[in-house]
């Protein structure tokens, strides 16, 4: 195993609502959604009506672009529903799902007996291949390139994020198996990050046929752009594929028993969160589905699918997102405070500073909420980024860059090394109040229309 790669920068978000690591129920959905808006830059070419049934596995979508990637139902049932938004952009496909699953049958493969190309046609086929995230940019990976190496990071440390080794427990042979059939798609191999505190505690320590690197420190060490900056920094011209652990046993699930089964298991977290615990359930249920976890009568609660930096507020009517292992429950903080920031004890407030008392108890906890504490304001300089982006870029230049549209710029200072969640902490300690996601975004969406 490498030399451990000790990150001195970050910062933890002490946010109450952790799960605690038992699983509470099994969902059994009565509708689920597949999103095309899950999957950055996509061109959705829609395969189905409302009324037609389908089988789990069946294909639902298809990318324009390359029609050869198919997006599946992780449900049998029948479609019910095709939501469609501003100028009949296609937001969701609900399908009702059918009290016994059926399943399309792919067949059990023998991951060493299959060569890349057969890797390649089966991922697309059963609708797995979006589990692939190409970088730069962050979209679904051209099955026409060779990434220069594929990499997962075995851990994470976004607030109050799954348990990677809890969730997973049951799934070391599945992954194997897929890291067996994947590790044909690149020449580089496939790089596992581990955290350096449980290195030779989790079971992904006893995979095969993998690469490891471990790494300590506080949040984004759990990031895989932060882990490929430090091993492999992405140069203008190279390809790098991610992929999660959770897709991995997907992948092999698909391989060893034939069935596109995208069963997981989600953490129902957050502050508004009763009892925070685990429940079995698919991408694409329906947060109504959780409401053991929240106060019916309750009108003030944000439902983020995802992590509180990175999520997406969804609304109580809204749905699991294709890639999301956590639910967070927060409250939405509305209200004005008397005298704000000036109020000398705020005892309940955290801050990443020595603004308020909150450095002399690092171990609490606090009940947070959306409350932003302010408005938008000058985009003054600061070090305030630097202190939690351990990655060797200058993020205040880089969102300027991308404000400013200067391609040269936003090259030059690692545009091609980041995604939003990347600089997700840079937003949140930013004292202007700038909305850095949007901004890395919208840099992305510029350098993929004007480098195609």
């Amino acid at each position: 195993m490498s030399n451990n790669i000790d990150l001195k920068k970050g910062l933890d978000i002490p946010i109450s609502g952790a799960a605690a690591p038992k699983t509470r129920m099994a969902i059994v959905p009565d509708v689920v959604a597949v999103k095309p808006t899950d999957f950055r830059a996509l061109k959705p070419k829609l395969l189905v009506r409302e009324g037609d049934k389908v089988l789990a596995g069946s294909p639902v979508l298809a990318d324009k672009e390359s029609p050869e990637i198919l997006f599946t139902s992780p449900v049998s049932g029948t479609v019910t529903e095709i939501v469609r938004g501003e100028k009949r952009k296609l937001l969701e496909i609900r399908i009702k799902a059918d009290a016994s699953q059926e399943y399309l049958d792919f067949g059990v493969t023998n991951a060493a007996s299959l060569d890349a190309d057969q890797v390649k046609a089966l991922l697309m086929k059963s609708g797995l291949w979006p589990a692939f995230i190409q970088r730069p940019y962050g979209i679904i990976a051209n099955p026409t390139l060779k990434p220069k190496a594929i990499f997962v990071s075995a851990f994470s440390t976004a607030p109050l994020a799954a348990d990677t080794d809890y969730i997973l427990r049951d799934e070391l042979n599945n992954i194997q198996t897929a890291v067996n059939a994947i590790a044909k798609l690149t020449d580089g191999g496939v790089h596992v990050s581990l955290n350096a505190d449980n290195a030779s505690g989790t079971p992904f320590h006893k995979l095969e046929n993998v690469i490891f690197h471990t790494f300590s420190g506080k949040h984004p060490a759990g990031n895989v752009g932060v882990q490929i900056h430090h091993i492999s920094p992405i140069m203008k011209g190279e390809t790098v594929w991610t992929i999660s652990p959770v897709m991995l046993a997907a992948i092999g699930r698909l391989l060893n028993t034939g069935r596109y089964d995208m069963g997981r298991l989600i953490a129902v977290t957050g502050p508004k969160a009763i009892e925070p615990a685990y429940v079995k359930g698919l991408p694409g249920i329906s947060m109504k589905d959780l409401k053991g976890f929240y106060d019916n009568s309750a009108s003030d609660i944000r439902f983020i699918s995802g992590d509180v930096l990175t999520g997406e507020n969804v609304g109580e009517d809204g749905f699991l997102g294709f890639y999301d292992t956590q639910v967070t429950l927060i409250k939405e903080g509305n209200e004005h405070e008397l005298l704000g920031w000036a109020r000398p004890f705020r005892t309940k407030q955290f801050s990443t500073s020595h603004t308020y008392f909150s450095w002399l108890t690092p171990k609490k906890k606090y009940d947070m909420d959306t409350n932003l504490h302010g408005g938008p304001r000058a985009f003054v300089m600061s070090d305030v980024y630097s202190k939690v982006l351990p990655m060797d870029i200058y993020p205040v230049y880089l969102t300027k860059a991308c404000l400013a549209g200067d391609i040269d710029k936003m090259e030059e200072f690692g545009i091609y090394e980041v995604l939003e969640e990347d600089l997700a902490l840079c937003e949140y300690v930013c004292p202007s109040k700038i909305e850095i996601q949007s901004i890395i975004s919208d840099g992305i969406a510029l350098m993929m229309k004007e480098m195609a």
